[in-house]
């Protein structure tokens, strides 16, 4: 049954190929130059962003600091009714008779 099923669909290609070749025939056709439209992207327009300014943050420094002893700043001489000579202190009545003034 197989078979005749096969010879059939065979029998029935050949023949539907037969027809087409039968049907062929010659096309003349006209055409008129006129271009079909043609949609182009415009050209790509390459634009640099404007250059950030930013003002740089301020650095700020602490002062330097110094560790250590300074001595007293003491001037030899007269400081008020006192005198100092770098190593005791006078009264001016000690002193001019120090001097021998009095």
């Amino acid at each position: 049954m197989k078979t005749k099923l096969f010879a059939a669909l065979g029998a029935g290609a050949l023949v539907l190929a037969a027809s087409q070749t039968a049907m062929a025939g010659v096309v003349v056709g006209l055409n008129v130059g006129v271009p079909a439209p043609v949609y182009v992207a415009p050209a790509p327009v390459y634009v640099a962003p404007a250059p950030v300014y930013v003002a740089p943050r301020p650095v700020y420094v602490a002062p330097p600091v110094r560790v250590g002893y300074a001595p007293p700043a003491i001037v030899v001489g007269w400081h008020g009714d006192r005198y100092w000579d770098g190593h005791r202190w006078y009264g001016r009545r000690e002193w001019n008779g120090h001097r021998g003034w009095y």
